[in-house]
């Protein structure tokens, strides 16, 4: 009597409350959708909706030829028709096996391929989002989305389509097996067959229950060990001689963890009993009635008839008990392909005009003509900015913190698009230029430069894969950097860490520049290049930065004054409007926002070329 298939789903026959407050509305249109994937597959899904009906039906022969073995081959004492039954029982075994096989590989190879397209479907899909949707939305639920979620497509292919069609087809033809033994031993035992699949429901929703804490106290383990044994929480840890707090609640949630393991297992010894006593019940029943029919109303039912409707009743516990549970296994499918749909129907913002242009001898002329910008409509970032950059120029945008600056960077290489007015480079309106054109052409470093697990050449190489070794090499001189990568035992192969982690700020600002300058952009926007730096990396980056804003047309952020007094003109942005503009020695002495940034932001830090003689300190401003 096989229990296998009932015990494996004990404990996820049960929704959560979320579950059942969240059931997804199915439609037909859903349907198709999901129909839709499998489409491409249709051949194969058939072959293997054939393995299953023929494994299925094969896999219960077995059973039915034990009657025969006892009746005619044992009872009978014919050694050759045993041996006959025997070897024709295992054949039959050996090919249900190898269809089996055969289906599993077939389901398996349709499942990967499904989730494979899903997979590239959504990676695409996402690549195309704009900077909104990755600023709105955690970096976690996208990449479950990304993995778990597309993984559990494969999961509900292979488990819950084979479960259902492998279960419906054992169910079916043990059921007419049975009928075609004894009719009335087959209807107790449609009576009987359900009643045995409450204690397993029973246990497993108390096993779910238990299941459900141990992962949240799990949850609570792995939080207090990030925490705790992270390079910057460890340095907490033992700055503030939390050791043997820390210890405490880590020993008080491990003692939980281990209280919910013995319950859930013991809950599952229990259950294991009772399903071991009740399962011993039907059997007997079989056997009890079918011997009164035997002796007393001298029925053509065989002693190997009684033991096949025994076996096949055996063999019905595990597909009555999935089919029992396939609406939550149905509802959870259901759930899965909608949150996999949410994500897929969510809008490109930034697409590409039909009729995108790219335009010839690029000069990196940038214009702002009144322009709007919103994330949420009742509120309203930027208001009404007009500025133009020309040619081989340079603009430092200044204001406090939250005043847009960013924003209106952002809106040049189109990461967001203008709620109002526009934005035109070279006279063009950059909704109407080819965005990966217009991309190309516009090189930023930010303040949090993101550099990838791998060498200082592959960084490096990210903006331009054919760019030879001299190229680098140039590109790196002008960045500062040259002389610090060749100073490494491994020189431009030297691996810089998970996000540059083994390099220092300074360093990777240096390298995000020469990157930008492989790219050979026709405009350099620096956005914060040297905020949060010391002295001597902002010094060495400056140097770098200088000759650039010469040479390009160039956009400066900053809150530091060395890296804007080279820029030919200053733009003053506050609460999302231009507010001052002109030259630094002229708006330090308005006496407006400028003059109050510039006591209580750039502070004493003057530079002598700057300053001409005779002009009041940062104190005196």
């Amino acid at each position: 009597m096989s229990m296998g298939p009932g015990m494996g789903r004990m404990g996820r026959g049960f929704l959560t409350e979320e579950e059942k407050a969240n059931r997804p509305k199915v439609t037909k249109a859903l349907l198709r959708r999901i129909f839709s994937y499998l489409l491409p597959y249709w051949k194969q899904l058939l072959l293997v909706m054939l393995c299953i009906a023929v494994s299925s039906a094969l896999s219960l022969y077995p059973s039915i030829l034990t009657g025969r073995i006892i009746d005619e081959g044992l009872i009978g004492r014919d050694l050759n028709m045993l041996i006959r039954l025997i070897i024709l029982s295992l054949l039959v075994m050996l090919c249900a096996n190898l269809i089996g096989v055969a289906e599993s590989y077939l389901n398996t190879w349709i499942a990967q391929h499904i989730t494979f397209d899903m997979r590239n479907a959504m990676f695409r899909h996402l690549q195309q989002m704009s900077q909104r949707f990755f600023t709105t939305n955690s970096q976690g639920d996208i990449i479950t989305r990304m993995t778990s979620d597309i993984d559990g497509v494969r999961q509900v292919i292979t488990n819950t389509f084979t479960s259902i069609l492998s279960n419906s087809i054992t169910l079916m033809i043990a059921l007419i097996a049975m009928f075609r033994k004894n009719w009335i031993l087959a209807l107790i035992g449609i009576v009987i067959v359900p009643l045995f699949t409450i204690p397993t429901r029973r246990a497993g929703r108390t096993r779910w229950e238990l299941t459900r804490e141990s992962q949240e106290c799990n949850d609570n383990i792995n939080g207090i060990l990030n925490e705790t044994l992270s390079v910057s929480g460890q340095m907490l840890v033992k700055l503030f001689n939390r050791e043997e707090k820390e210890y405490r609640k880590y020993e008080a949630a491990n003692q939980k963890m281990i209280d919910l393991n013995i319950r859930e297992s013991m809950a599952g010894r229990w259950f294991r009993v009772t399903m071991s006593t009740f399962s011993s019940i039907g059997p007997m029943l079989l056997y009890l009635v079918g011997g009164i029919l035997i002796m007393n109303y001298d029925s053509s039912l065989s002693v190997g008839d009684i033991t096949v409707l025994v076996s096949l009743l055996g063999r019905m516990y595990g597909p009555v008990n999935s089919l029992l549970n396939i609406q939550v296994d149905w509802i959870r499918s259901m759930a899965l392909f909608t949150r996999l749909f949410e994500y897929y129907d969510m809008p490109v913002e930034i697409r590409n005009d039909p009729n995108a242009v790219i335009l010839e001898n690029p000069k990196g002329n940038i214009e702002f003509d009144h322009v709007f910008f919103h994330y949420d409509p009742e509120r309203e970032i930027l208001k009404d900015i007009s500025f133009k950059l020309e040619e081989g120029r340079s603009i430092a945008i200044v204001g406090p913190s939250g005043s847009g600056k960013s924003t209106t960077i952002n809106l040049i290489p189109r990461l967001y698009d203008v709620t109002g007015g526009s934005v035109r480079f070279d006279g063009v309106d950059v909704r109407k230029i080819d965005l990966t054109f217009l991309r190309s052409q516009i090189g930023m470093v930010t303040q949090e430069t993101y550099l990838f697990n791998g060498t200082i050449r592959e960084n490096l190489r990210y903006a331009r894969e054919d760019a030879t070794e001299e190229e680098i090499v140039e590109a790196c001189k002008k960045a500062n950097i040259h002389d610090f990568i060749i100073a490494q035992p491994d020189g431009y192969d030297t691996m810089v860490g998970n996000r540059g982690l083994k390099l220092s700020g300074g360093e990777k600002q240096r390298l995000s520049i020469a990157r930008v300058l492989l790219k050979d952009p026709a405009v350099m926007i620096f956005d914060e290049a040297t905020s949060s730096l010391d002295s001597i990396s902002e010094s060495k980056i400056q140097e770098a930065i200088d000759p650039l804003i010469e040479s390009r047309t160039s956009i400066l952020i900053a809150h530091r004054l060395s890296t804007i007094l080279a820029a030919d003109e200053i733009i003053v942005i506050k609460a999302g409007e231009i507010v001052e503009r002109g030259q630094h020695k002229d708006l330090v002495k308005q006496g407006g926002v400028y003059t109050e940034l510039y006591r209580t932001q750039f502070g004493r830090e003057i530079e002598k070329k700057a300053a001409p003689a005779g002009e009041p300190v940062a104190a005196n401003a």
